[in-house]
């Protein structure tokens, strides 16, 4: 009898699924350009859409910054018509004024409705990454504060009689409003566990928007006063730098406010 000894082609190899296209798991490129981003921006997308459909339903933020924009703006034009001789001199003051206190009135329900109703744990320990909580909130309150800005800008209109509707005021503006929230946000979410974060947000977010504040009524001054591009181009770029620079260290340090929760 003779014995047939199996050839290197018929011996069984151990399997390994890293040989199998079909199993084998994408790379660390494939992930990022894939489902990687569209996941975390669905996930980013998720956040703000329930934020959002919670405020158009309970109408707890937005209601209260724009009546307080509304009876602001009513009492500084009253109160400086009495006393100033052009409205231009006070006007860029005082909307930048009620842009930045409103934005506090809708910053604190930010984090702390999660807080009132009990779903701030449940947020956190979705299986999300922390900095798309962020973005989702992020994303959220500037829907809020830019509906608000479209209503307090042609208010000052009517009360000061003055064109705040100028292209380089609205990039002013929107500039300025995604730094403030982006600032607001991160602290909104660091205050959001204490007893005493109404009085505690103003206190840490306000100082730090000192430059959005100098830049913005600058940049709005000037452009009611009829100054070209370059006189007041200087602001913007405040604006935009600062923009980036508080976006990336929100989104860098984000996480760590949790650590602890």
């Amino acid at each position: 009898m003779t014995l047939s000894v199996p050839t290197q082609k018929q011996v069984a190899r151990p399997y390994n699924p890293a040989s199998d296209p079909a199993k084998r798991e994408p790379s660390p490129v494939q992930m990022h350009t894939g489902g990687g981003i569209a996941s975390y921006l669905r996930k980013v997308r998720a956040i703000a859409a329930k934020d959002l459909r919670a405020e158009l339903r309970a109408k707890e933020s937005l209601s209260v910054m724009i009546a307080f924009s509304l009876l602001a703006v009513l009492i500084f034009g009253l109160a400086f018509d009495l006393r100033v001789p052009e409205a231009t001199m006070v006007a860029p003051g005082v909307m930048w004024v009620v842009l930045l206190y409103s934005g506090v009135l809708g910053l604190n329900r930010s984090f702390g409705a999660e807080v009132d109703r009990g779903t701030l744990a449940a947020l956190l320990l979705a299986p999300v990454d922390r900095s798309a909580i962020y973005f989702g909130k992020f994303l959220a309150h500037l829907a809020f504060m830019l509906l608000n800005a479209a209503i307090i800008l042609p208010v000052t209109l009517v009360i000061f009689d003055i064109n705040v509707l100028q292209p380089w005021i609205l990039a002013g503006v929107l500039l300025g409003t995604v730094g403030y929230v982006a600032v607001g946000t991160l602290f909104a979410a660091l205050a959001a566990n204490s007893r005493a974060r109404e009085s505690l947000l103003p206190i840490l977010l306000l100082p730090v928007m000192v430059p959005i504040f100098i830049a913005g009524v600058a940049l709005t001054a000037n452009v009611l006063d009829g100054r070209t591009l370059g006189d007041f181009q200087r602001w913007l770029w405040i604006m935009v730098v600062y923009d980036l620079i508080f976006v990336t260290v929100a989104y860098l340090v984000f996480d760590l406010i949790w650590e602890e929760a």
